[in-house]
């Protein structure tokens, strides 16, 4: 129990830094002071600074088929409402900190933006199939529903950085709407 406590503690507070600071900026002894470890068990969990980093956002950014179960299927003719539940249904297991790690790192770390292009990725197939479901036999062609489902994975994953750099918050409901809308 302590072990995984421990490391869960790293993890906490390496979130916390990574956040504030960056990553570079960071120092594995600021990691293990912050999380109340002594700096050799960090490296117990993590042999490389790096590691943390990658378990960190594999971890934290994880979306699951448990997390999006089909108990809701969509409505025929409903693609806002598919939409709006699959937003509600997607925990993203990120918190602010975590997407701003995500955003920050991508630029310097390959194995960051690999995941940032997985999750975007997993969203996309996601909400094209909500909306596949949602429009059987409807008028449109893969492009349009791949360029729907992209738009609404952007809002999705990029929300609380457009947050952060605007102050707005975007409503995703009212972006189903709008994207449901431009399907007809």
């Amino acid at each position: 129990m302590y072990r995984q406590t421990a490391r869960t503690r790293i993890l906490d507070a390496a979130e916390e830094l990574f956040s504030g600071g960056g990553y570079d900026a960071t120092p594995t002894a600021r990691i293990a002071e912050l999380a109340g470890v002594p700096k050799g068990l960090l490296f117990h969990y993590f042999p490389r600074k790096i590691d943390v980093l990658i378990s960190l956002v594999d971890e934290r950014t994880l979306v699951t088929e448990h997390d999006v179960e089909e108990d809701a299927p969509a409505a025929p003719g409903d693609a806002a409402g598919a939409l709006s539940r699959l937003a509600r249904r997607m925990p993203l297991h990120a918190s602010p900190a975590m997407r701003r790690i995500l955003f920050r790192e991508a630029d310097t770390h390959g194995s960051i933006r690999d995941r940032l292009h997985r999750l975007n990725a997993e969203i996309i197939r996601r909400a094209r199939f909500a909306l596949e479901l949602a429009r059987p036999g409807g008028r449109g062609d893969a492009a349009r529903l791949e360029a729907a489902a992209a738009t609404f994975a952007a809002v999705l994953l990029y929300q609380e950085s457009l947050c952060q750099l605007t102050g707005h918050h975007i409503d995703p409901d009212a972006v189903a709407e709008l994207i449901a809308h431009a399907l007809g």
